[in-house]
């Protein structure tokens, strides 16, 4: 089955319709602009590709009074922190997340900090997405919230859609979903469908699956639930005092760096910021048709048929956010780098132990980037440098274990006593 973008056009509303937008308290004027063609619409939780040219669609905000750091810094943290430049939801969905660690990491680099995104409640920066986009769903009537999922995805859905009351369903990779992960959506009683296939065969699950009214879709092509990730660069410019001069985000289907790469354009529209980053894409070899796109200047990506890499987060040969990725890219003049599975691995070993940070593979790439970046001469050890740690380790503890440790053995509590005096010692 075969499903292009340009053949999708918004499902029927549910009913009950979108009551938000009839609210005359609303905080900001929102509007829908197509990245294609440009066309504007009018907001609706049910549109999320373009009537005209089927092109993937972003969030226009401008909040009714202009926000200020010290508004937002008077309330709790999190993602909701910033809810002027966010959907009108009456009763967000939260599970208290957003506000992770940005971690000073001087072993790894010497002007280099990790937003450590698997601290959120489910382990992955996903939540962030989530608790807008499940909000967004119940508010608009859904009955059903369905996302195809690599595993992050899925855990989060199934988390959120049970804090909501809602039903919830993955479409998954048979056989390719890390076990951390897929006992987490199982865990909070999420319907579990497996198909045959790469990500990209569940995905067009979803996409044909998402033309009934019934059935509300939360992967990234929904444009309501990349709001919730765009605040990871608000937090990154609260925490650091200031804007990095490169963010480096590990690229499977893209929405999150073009996510991310959006709210810093939208703080410095807003006058809250005086420079923007430069965005760096961090793609696995063995699934990278961005990092190619970009190196041969190709208007559209050529897509990898059976994608594979142990990164399982960023396993996805056909990138449905592609034109957002390469556009935030291009337009913040950053680069996209292809890292290959040792150099992964070695990463996420390092984050570890000289960060002291439990990273899955997906989220060490950035880190194997960086280090490709600097010996290629495209940054230089003085730029500030913030890695976006996207999931924790344990949601793949396979391949943490894969990142092998030593195991010494000892017979008895006296010998066990030796080992450690002489580990102490210099001597073990």
């Amino acid at each position: 089955m075969t499903i292009s973008l340009n053949t999708m056009h918004p499902t029927p509303r549910d009913p009950e319709g979108v009551r938000s937008f009839d609210n005359p308290n609303l905080r900001a004027l929102y509007r829908l602009r197509c990245i294609s063609c440009g066309q504007l619409l009018e907001p609706d939780f049910y549109t999320w590709f373009c009537p005209e040219c089927g092109g993937l669609l972003e969030v226009l905000v401008e909040p009714a009074n202009t926000p200020a750091w010290d508004r937002w810094r008077a309330r709790n943290p999190g993602v909701w922190r910033y809810r002027e430049a966010l959907p009108p939801c009456r009763s967000p969905v939260t599970l208290g997340e957003g506000w992770t660690p940005l971690v000073r990491a001087e072993r790894l680099g010497p002007r280099v900090w990790v937003k450590f995104e698997g601290s959120n409640p489910t382990g992955s920066f996903k939540d962030r997405g989530m608790t807008v986009g499940v909000s967004v769903a119940r508010e608009a009537g859904a009955r059903l919230v369905v996302a195809a999922s690599t595993g992050n995805t899925s855990a989060s859905l199934a988390a959120y859609a049970a804090r909501a009351g809602l039903k919830s369903a993955v479409v998954l990779p048979k056989g390719k979903v890390a076990k951390g992960k897929l006992v987490q959506a199982v865990l909070h009683g999420a319907a579990v469908v497996e198909v045959e296939g790469s990500f990209d065969d569940a995905l067009k699950a979803v996409l044909e699956a998402s033309r009934s009214g019934g059935v509300y879709p939360l992967n990234s092509f929904n444009p309501w639930r990349l709001e919730g990730q765009k605040t990871l660069a608000y937090e990154v410019v609260e925490q650091l005092g200031g804007v990095p001069d490169y963010v480096f985000v590990p690229v499977g289907n893209g929405g999150n760096l073009a996510a991310i790469w959006k709210g810093f354009r939208e703080l410095y529209e807003w006058g809250l910021i005086e420079s923007l980053p430069s965005m760096v894409g961090v793609q696995a070899e063995g699934a990278a048709p961005l990092v190619e796109a970009w190196r041969r200047g190709l208007e559209e990506p050529r897509w990898v048929e059976e994608p594979e890499t142990v990164a399982t987060a960023i396993r996805i040969g056909r990138p449905v956010n592609w034109p957002k990725t390469l556009r935030a890219v291009r337009e913040s003049r950053g680069f996209m780098l292809a890292v290959g599975d040792d150099e992964i691995l070695e990463a996420q070993k390092g984050m570890a132990r000289l960060a002291g940070l439990a990273v899955e593979p997906a989220a060490a790439a950035p880190l194997a980037g960086l280090k490709r970046a600097w010996e290629g001469g495209l940054i230089g050890e003085g730029d500030n440098v913030v890695l976006v740690a996207t999931g924790h380790g344990l949601k793949d503890p396979e391949a943490a274990v894969a990142a092998g440790t030593i195991f010494l053995r000892a017979n008895g509590a006296l010998e066990a006593s030796r080992i450690l005096v002489s580990m102490g010692e210099g001597r073990g």
